[in-house]
């Protein structure tokens, strides 16, 4: 089923862009390997580009939508094709814990997301990693480039650093402006999160890295001996097998985690 992208306007307060190419949207599905087993939760379905794909394969689909203007139409789009619940709420507010069913079946996210709220988003939905399988989203280019970047490379930073902590991140294929209605000025690409069950590097005292992190960023070109000076000394740097000189984009995770652990132990 193709949704009628042109009886609504998109709403740029709400960074609305439908996504209308058939091709991409099966490809979506396919990357996602959603089961008809699968608890699926999408976010931001507007006309139900892949709602109305995913409804079938599910039969029972919890959608967030927050434009309540939109939600008639994405009802009548998805009519027949299985039982559509829909919750009219801010994504950003929203508990997500409340989906979550008494068999703790955990939940599979799959969303366009608007890209003037993605960063907020998703951290926001890491608050309950632990009910998460994964997440499928469509996002800026650029974000995604910066969400799964390494050390030494320019898109690498406080982002990166902060998702990978929870989660495994895979940067999946790109999508063109022409697919969607109206069509943005960037390009867009699917991202894969899949939060771990046990993070391979624990912060003893989570606050205390995500300070740290946040510090060493502040000012790029700036080396973490005068970037952490308020936090860390050189000693303790190097303790951590981490070098005074160095910038903060050459530093791992890992390195990170081991440092804040140490400043937690002082």
């Amino acid at each position: 089923m193709k949704s009628n992208t042109t009886a609504y306007r998109a709403k740029k307060s709400l960074g609305q862009n439908f996504l209308h190419n058939n091709n991409i949207i099966e490809k979506i599905i396919r990357q996602a390997h959603i089961l008809p087993k699968d608890f699926v939760v999408e976010i931001g379905p507007g006309l139900g580009a892949l709602t109305t794909k995913i409804l079938p394969i599910v039969g029972k689909l919890n959608v967030i939508e927050y434009d309540h203007n939109i939600i008639p139409i994405l009802q009548k789009n998805c009519l027949d094709l299985g039982e559509l619940i829909v919750h009219h709420h801010d994504i950003l507010k929203y508990n997500l814990s409340n989906l979550i069913t008494e068999e703790q079946q955990k939940i599979k996210l799959i969303g366009n997301l608007p890209y003037n709220i993605s960063s907020p988003l998703i951290f926001h939905l890491l608050n309950y990693a632990q009910h998460i399988q994964n997440m499928h989203f469509m996002l800026q280019k650029e974000m995604v480039q910066r969400i799964c970047a390494a050390p030494d490379n320019k898109n690498y930073g406080r982002l990166s650093i902060m998702i990978q902590y929870f989660c495994q991140t895979e940067a999946l294929f790109i999508v063109p402006p022409t697919a969607f209605t109206p069509a943005p000025k960037v390009d867009s690409q699917i991202i894969r999160l899949t939060p771990y069950e046990n993070p391979p590097h624990l912060a003893k005292n989570f606050d205390l890295f995500a300070q740290i992190v946040k510090a060493a960023f502040a000012q790029r070109r700036k080396t973490l001996r005068n970037t952490l000076k308020q936090l860390v000394n050189s000693e303790t740097l190097e303790k951590a097998g981490i070098n005074p000189s160095a910038r903060a984009e050459t530093i791992t995770l890992e390195s990170f985690v081991k440092l804040s652990n140490i400043v937690e132990d002082l």
